[in-house]
């Protein structure tokens, strides 16, 4: 008898696949807190040398496709993925899967997703859904930001996983194998290392464009845009800010709410009530982006004068969030977690 697929609404994509997907075989612990937490799944990361959507590459969190398998690895998990050279091989491999009724975790392109509203459709392809079956021709789709289940075409499922661009999917298709009962031990070590691994990365990359030296970076490179390239590119390079902060994923603000939950369920594991005050900075880290995000959005939207000091307050915010996250991991970190 197949096994029915719950539908899980999340507030980011590739946390929400993870942890439907894992659920589906059994692990009812896991949550997406966790899988986001033990998949070091938080970063800031500005380069300065990459275009997208004509604005900064800015990205508030690892690689796609990176959290889940990171957080999987650590419970003795493999996550089986493949890339396809071929639309054919991609579709065929896809409806394999389907006909063995193997709910599979696709990367795609938002832009040709026709159940997003159009508002919400640009050229992002780092976007995760849940192909779960097949009827009359049309793909059964769990896409964990909506509420409930939908469907895709074969002829749109095509162009969401053959999208062009940055990060194209290729058809990128994955789901975990050999899964087996997690005991508390192995929960415990996934967020121990979880937590040294964003550490690592967020107080210690080299470049000064990574963690809380590159939020530092972005700052000081708001200061010189305005003057740089005049006041309407450099809204537009704010309004970039606020479209992968904001609506790609959850953002600057949403991650740093997840981490902060993620800190909260480890103090029960760890036994460990530091990480819970230690979550109160990254739940303030939270706030302070979204505040910059409105910041940001006005000067975009021409809602102020757009003057040197309105660039200003955005570098300001940033400052302050950069020393705000810098002293949390410290915190982390003085733990000295086993």
């Amino acid at each position: 008898m197949k096994k029915e697929f719950k539908h899980i609404q999340a507030a980011h994509c590739e946390n929400g696949v993870g942890v439907s997907l894992l659920k589906y075989h059994g692990l009812e612990f896991v949550t997406e807190p966790l899988i986001f937490g033990m998949g070091s799944g938080l970063l800031y990361l500005h380069l300065p040398l990459i275009k997208i959507n004509n604005g900064p590459f800015i990205t508030f969190r690892t690689m796609p496709g990176k959290i889940f398998s990171t957080a999987s690895k650590s419970m003795g998990i493999k996550v089986s993925r493949t890339k396809f050279g071929s639309e054919v091989k991609a579709m065929n491999f896809l409806d394999k899967k389907v006909k063995e009724g193997v709910p599979v975790g696709c990367q795609v392109g938002v832009f040709n997703l026709p159940y997003f509203p159009p508002e919400y459709r640009f050229h992002f392809n780092a976007h995760n859904l849940i192909v779960y079956g097949k009827e009359n021709g049309n793909y059964l789709v769990s896409d964990p930001v909506m509420e409930t289940v939908t469907t895709l075409s074969e002829e749109d499922m095509i162009k969401v996983r053959f999208a062009k661009g940055p990060l194209a999917p290729r058809g990128q298709l994955y789901f975990p194998e050999n899964v087996h009962q997690i005991d508390t031990e192995t929960i415990r070590n996934g967020i121990i290392k979880g937590i040294k691994r964003t550490n690592l990365m967020m107080l210690d990359a080299p470049g000064g464009i990574i963690g809380v030296n590159g939020i530092k970076y972005t700052a000081r490179q708001i200061q010189k845009w305005r003057d740089k390239m005049g006041p309407r590119k450099a809204a537009l390079y704010l309004g970039q800010i606020v479209r992968m902060q904001e609506e790609i994923g959850t953002g600057g603000g949403g991650f740093r709410f997840i981490y902060a939950a993620f800190l909260e369920q480890a103090a029960a594991y760890v036994k460990n009530d530091s990480l819970l005050e230690i979550s109160e900075e990254f739940t303030k880290s939270g706030d302070l982006w979204r505040e910059s995000a409105i910041q940001m959005g006005r000067i975009y939207k021409g809602r102020i004068n757009n003057e040197q000091a309105d660039f200003e307050v955005c570098s300001d915010l940033l400052m302050r969030i950069s020393d705000l996250e810098k002293q949390a991991f410290l915190k982390l970190r003085k733990l000295k977690l086993k």
